[in-house]
């Protein structure tokens, strides 16, 4: 039940992180690295390889990095608010 919670949380932060790409905000044209890489593609793998490695520790019994999912997911969350809105 675990893992299905943190897959769902997944399908959220993928979401909002190709909300975020796709709104052509101005602070995104001033950070470099991943996100100009590949047109945005390689920070959408370093979000996969986070809920990767948040779903394996998850499956290998270790439930309590859903609760650091959660609090990454509510991160991502606030960020995508906050850039949408026009609040920043």
């Amino acid at each position: 039940m675990v893992i299905l919670f943190v897959f769902f949380l997944g399908i959220g932060n993928f979401t909002l992180h190709k909300a975020m790409l796709e709104s052509r905000h101005p602070l995104l044209a001033q950070l470099a690295g991943l996100v100009k890489l590949l047109g945005g593609r390689g920070s959408l793998a370093l979000e996969f390889v986070v809920l990767l490695a948040a779903l394996l520790l998850v499956a290998g019994g270790h439930s309590a990095w859903a609760w650091v999912y959660l609090g990454y997911s509510a991160m991502t969350a606030i960020a995508a608010w906050l850039l949408l809105s026009g609040r920043v």
